[in-house]
């Protein structure tokens, strides 16, 4: 690189950072988003106040909420992780609030109520199993979009700091130098791709193996 640095080294250790932040988000949001959910279709009181909050935050980009958390809360790694699981909590929230709306509406959900069941018992124990199907496609692609978004920050500047190494920093330390040196731009550009490609292709075979619908 620009420091005489070794490329490919600097690369694959930047792998570590990536994977890091992708799938702290998508385990953070996951369970954040999981409860909200949850607690949302089940709840139409609660369903009225966590959705309007959720639709708030997606009203925005999320490149853009994420930058303005980062601005306020400076460059760092665990601030990276931080700012992606709020912006990513509302899309999972919606998705297994969708998924359990479904689940809610099932004859054995209307016996369980009839017979007693608490709220707690009805959610953790026979609604929550039934959408984790559901949870697990939307994490991965929390996990992929996570290190597009570390990417962009980190290319922006308000994302994980030099010296420490992601893919991210490294396109924008080679932006400075695109037109003598474009490998480092190049390399770990392609490494992203391959990445949020792989996991793409996991989510959509998890999708094809758990979901009953498509299975003949």
């Amino acid at each position: 690189d620009n420091l005489g640095r070794d490329l490919f080294s600097r690369v694959i250790y930047g792998t570590q950072a990536s994977m890091t932040v992708g799938l702290s988000v998508a385990l953070i949001s996951g369970t954040f988003g999981m409860i909200i959910g949850l607690y949302s279709a089940y709840n139409r009181y609660l369903d009225h106040i966590l959705m309007r909050i959720c639709d708030g935050l997606m009203a925005f980009p999320a490149i853009l909420l994420a930058i303005a958390i980062m601005a306020a809360l400076g460059p760092k790694t665990i601030n990276v992780i931080t700012a992606l699981s709020f912006v990513m909590i509302p899309t999972v929230a919606r998705v297994i609030r969708s998924a359990a709306l479904v689940i809610k509406e099932q004859t054995y959900i209307e016996a369980l109520k009839s017979q007693g069941a608490s709220a707690t018992r009805i959610i953790w124990i026979h609604i929550a199993p039934n959408a984790i199907s559901q949870l697990i496609i939307q994490l991965t692609y929390v996990f992929a979009i996570s290190i597009i978004i570390e990417a962009s920050l980190s290319f922006l500047g308000v994302g994980i700091p030099a010296p420490n190494p992601s893919w991210g920093n490294i396109i924008y330390e080679g932006k400075a130098v695109i037109y003598n040196a474009w490998w480092m731009t190049v390399f770990p550009g392609v490494f992203i791709i391959l990445a949020v490609l792989a996991l793409n292709l996991f989510g959509d075979g998890l999708r094809d193996l758990l979901d009953p619908h498509t299975k003949k």
